[in-house]
């Protein structure tokens, strides 16, 4: 296939392309700063995106937006963060929703921040959103594909949980305290955090290419989500580090504000039952076995 992928200088789109390659599919980056003859450009904010550039893609993975914990947020960075997903999505969706040949499949990016601070209680993809911002955001993401869906093309939102990779994203800002042997539960410690390894979660957007039984929301997270309080103690453990360095509910909110009780304090514990049914199988399922791997392979 002809896969396009925004956002594939980020995180996941630099271990997906490679990923894909392999497989034997031909890769087109859709940048903002077109170098070679495999990119394609755009500009989301100014709504630029020409569509003769676009025909003949069988498929589309979107994964670009504005990092949510890049900085404190404002009402200057959430209005980033929100239009930063929704423009872009919106202009993508309804340039290739107006092609002679529309893509086969449209696989987004979401992530598991749709269901908010949620407790005990296992979440599924129709469990229905939480409130607040990162929800909100979410829900706005999601529903601007719905001119694909009317066109015959097959839309997978997938809910990504907390990424694992000593590259970027939470884990890799975490190493150095817990390295030091300065690491900690943070708040109470029994908020659920749903995770996956970078390595699984790209498994997870191939998968969604050539599943056709599998559309609209998806869980992207491993099978078992662990407390904040048991993913320290795994982390210390694999690093060979205490972990007694507790940081109380107050401090974190003094620290990140807003952020804090969407991004750290939250609990989100999430199922994969979807993911799995449709017959995806994830090389790490557990957060001890997870991290070694992670840590070993510096993935």
């Amino acid at each position: 296939m002809t896969v396009l992928i925004s956002g594939a200088s980020g995180l996941i789109g630099k271990d997906l392309e490679p990923l894909l390659q392999r497989d034997g599919h031909q890769v087109l980056r859709l940048t903002r700063s077109p170098r070679t003859a495999s990119d394609i450009g755009w500009n989301p904010e100014n709504g630029v995106l020409h569509p003769d550039s676009l025909e003949g893609i069988d498929a589309v993975i979107h994964l670009a937006g504005e990092s949510i914990a890049a900085g404190r947020w404002n009402a200057a960075r959430k209005a980033r963060i929100l239009a930063s997903r929704v423009q872009g999505t919106t202009l993508l969706a309804n340039t290739l929703s107006k092609l002679k040949y529309p893509p086969r499949v449209f696989v987004s990016a979401s992530a598991v921040g749709y269901y908010g601070d949620r407790g005990n209680t296992i979440l599924y993809e129709d469990s229905g959103p939480g409130e607040g911002f990162l929800p909100e955001v979410c829900q706005q993401w999601e529903a601007v594909t719905r001119s694909l869906w009317t066109g015959g093309t097959r839309v997978v939102h997938t809910r990504i949980g907390i990424v694992l990779s000593t590259k970027g994203g939470a884990l890799a800002k975490m190493l150095v305290p817990f390295r030091l042997g300065l690491g900690g539960k943070l708040g109470s410690g029994a908020q659920y955090m749903s995770w996956i390894t970078l390595t699984d979660l790209c498994g997870v957007l191939r998968h969604a290419l050539t599943s056709t039984e599998l559309q609209g929301s998806v869980n992207a997270v491993a099978p078992l989500p662990v407390t904040n309080f048991e993913f320290t103690k795994a982390l210390g453990s694999t690093l060979g580090r205490p972990t007694v360095a507790a940081v109380p509910g107050f401090a974190v909110r003094l620290l990140l504000g807003e952020m804090a009780d969407a991004l750290l304090l939250a609990s989100t514990r999430v199922s994969s039952q979807k993911l799995e049914a449709s017959g995806f199988h994830f090389q790490h399922r557990d957060i001890r076995s997870a991290l070694a791997y992670v840590l070993k392979k510096r993935s």
